[in-house]
């Protein structure tokens, strides 16, 4: 326990000491029989948070994620065409013709890192186009998340990885068929692509692929039979959007629209962002704030810590595995 004990030791103030508590509070809600859902905003994946992520899930310390389509694609990009991906490390100092130099040889830019798009975005569509196709004419429909579920087990991508698999969480959550909440999936490349697919006919039925509502629908029915007063859900927001704003609300959507009140609220609530507490932003918004809409509880554990999500996280998941 070498990392757990050197930030118990050093981090006793301020934000530091924010990690630590909510650390503890997470190993207590796991230790009181809770379950927990974590949510990935930004780009959490290429930041490869898989690699702690990904033992999380093998070692049941999460039970259900919601993230952004490009958390969930961007994990098999990582894992198909890390070898051929370009770190940028003077990123603040490029030019608009340096940005145009990078679209030129199709390098997509997130803050520091390259993104190849023949070898990352292209690969994976020739792939998964195949089983949009193969859906579409059965006149089967599933979430995002099921297609890439069914294309990792089929062992098709095998071929292309370039990381250690046990790296990447996407495969951890195939292998478990962990529930994955992905709202806003269109709002993606691969979502780009698959309506691009739509138009040109490629695939015919538009809701082959299930999306927004039906993924409230498929959280409210998961969370009602998983939450109860002994085995509460806890919340673990990494950045804010839509990949928390979503799920969170499910709670008083059970509670205000379909009267399900005997279900209990989130048992266990931290946001970690650097967004700092600001007028009408959800992001910014401080825990409290979502007693009013239903969400939390007034006794409800509550954590922020206002930091780099790609320093904390790693931190807070060291603890919570005992490294």
């Amino acid at each position: 326990m070498q990392i757990t004990n050197f930030l118990k030791h050093h981090y006793r103030h301020f934000n530091a000491a924010a990690l630590i508590d909510a650390a503890d509070g997470y190993n207590k809600h796991l230790a009181e029989g809770g379950k927990m859902m974590i949510t990935l905003a930004g780009a959490m994946s290429t930041a490869e948070m898989g690699i702690q992520l990904a033992e999380l899930i093998r070692q049941d310390k999460v039970q259900i994620i919601s993230c952004t389509g490009a958390n969930l694609e961007e994990d098999i990009f990582n894992l198909v065409a890390h070898d051929f991906y370009e770190r940028v490390p003077n990123y603040r100092d490029l030019t608009p013709a340096d940005e145009q130099a990078l679209l030129d040889r199709h390098m997509n830019r997130v803050t520091d890192t390259c993104i190849p798009e023949e070898e990352a975005m292209r690969r994976l569509e020739h792939v998964v186009l195949k089983f949009w196709e193969k859906a579409d004419k059965a006149g089967e429909a599933h979430f995002p998340h099921e297609f890439f579920y069914q294309i990792l087990l089929s062992g098709e991508l095998e071929q292309y990885y370039q990381i250690d698999p046990k790296d990447s969480w996407m495969l951890a959550a195939a292998e478990k068929n962990l529930p994955i909440i992905c709202p806003g999936w269109e709002d993606s490349t691969l979502g780009n692509i698959y309506a691009g697919h739509v138009i040109t006919g490629d695939i015919k039925n538009v809701h082959t692929m299930r999306t927004g509502i039906q993924y409230m629908i498929y959280l409210a029915d998961w969370y009602t039979k998983q939450a109860t007063n002994e085995s509460k859900v806890g919340f673990f927001q990494i950045g804010g959007g839509i990949a928390g704003d979503f799920p969170i609300c499910v709670v008083p959507m059970l509670h205000q629209d379909l009267g399900r009140t005997s279900v209990p609220l989130w048992g266990y609530f931290c946001q970690i962002s650097d967004s700092t507490t600001s007028y009408g932003s959800y992001s910014g918004a401080v825990p409290n704030e979502k007693i009013t809409w239903g969400k939390l509880g007034q006794n409800t554990p509550k954590f922020i810590i206002e930091s780099d999500a790609t320093i904390v996280a790693p931190l807070i998941f060291a603890i919570v595995l005992g490294q």
